[in-house]
């Protein structure tokens, strides 16, 4: 499966931070044993810098690391992280969160979302997600709309590829998401007809969240919860603002949103009962379009 450069990044960091803890090493007690300041460790290990190949061979030595094999596969990620995946074409488009995001999407095995203003990004209709650049980014040229949303088509190619497989992807929809006319009545009908062909996507699952269901634990805003399949990889939490984007990783963070999901996906419509909903929304959609 091949690895895109922030998961390499990412896979390479934990694994440092995993043989330092094993060799019952601190921060403090492993940078002095390789000479290093301990802020230049640090950097390594949450991922804000790479390491050469002559630190890392220096730095598995004093982790007493002999397996050669594993010593290979590690100097393999270090080797690696910086080379450019598909996103980096679109030069000043795709930054910092967005473009971890985009990379942590074609790493992961399994994709669950929550959503309570707007239809999702791998889900988006090319005039849906035009109307939502828009409204985000309103000094743009129509050049720059469109090679975001061009940026937005290719990252939901992950849901029709063949090799590796594309991960699973189980979103949850505010009720809101769907009375929202994003781009007109057109748009939106076009869009939630898009959403009604669960048929076409083996591997998506909707649901709605209708307003009766009430208060919920997911009141505080939408996320993105991505598992990958490293078995020591316990997953990542997304949670976007206005400004950028926060990645959430420790087990405590973890299990919370993984409690918050699983009562978001129990008070949710069935699927089934999710696509008639779908249905009957898109019908009013038809018929007030036809009135006007």
């Amino acid at each position: 499966m091949p690895v895109s450069p922030s998961m390499r990044r990412r896979r390479l960091a934990a694994e440092l931070r995993k043989l330092r803890e094993q060799s019952g090493l601190s921060l403090n007690e492993a940078a002095k044993r390789l000479g290093w300041q301990a802020s230049r460790l640090s950097r390594i290990e949450t991922r804000q810098s790479g390491i050469p190949a002559p630190d890392l061979r220096k730095l598995l030595n004093v982790y007493e690391v002999e397996d050669e094999g594993y010593r290979k596969h590690l100097a393999d990620l270090a080797r690696r992280v910086n080379e450019r995946g598909w996103w980096q074409k679109y030069a000043g488009l795709i930054v910092g969160e967005y473009a971890d995001l985009i990379s942590l999407e074609e790493e992961a095995r399994a994709i669950r979302v929550y959503e309570q203003e707007l239809v999702h990004g791998l889900l988006q209709t090319p005039d849906y997600a035009r109307a939502i650049i828009r409204a985000a980014w309103p000094a743009s040229t129509a050049r720059e709309i469109d090679r975001r949303v061009e940026v937005r088509l290719e990252r939901q190619e992950i849901l029709v590829r063949s090799e590796p497989p594309p991960p699973r992807l189980h979103v949850v929809l505010s009720e809101g998401v769907l009375r929202r006319p994003v781009g007109g009545r057109e748009v939106m009908r076009a869009q939630l007809e898009h959403l009604m062909r669960p048929q076409d996507r083996a591997n998506v699952t909707i649901q709605v969240l209708p307003f009766d269901t009430g208060v919920h634990p997911a009141m505080a805003g939408p996320f993105a919860m991505m598992t990958f399949s490293d078995p020591d990889d316990l997953g990542i939490v997304n949670v976007e603002n206005a400004t950028g984007a926060l990645f959430l990783e420790e087990p405590a963070e973890l299990r919370a949103y993984d409690e918050i999901w699983s009562t978001l996906q129990a008070s949710a419509l069935s699927a089934d009962d999710s696509q008639a909903f779908l249905k009957s929304t898109s019908f009013g959609y038809r018929i007030i379009e036809g009135i006007k």
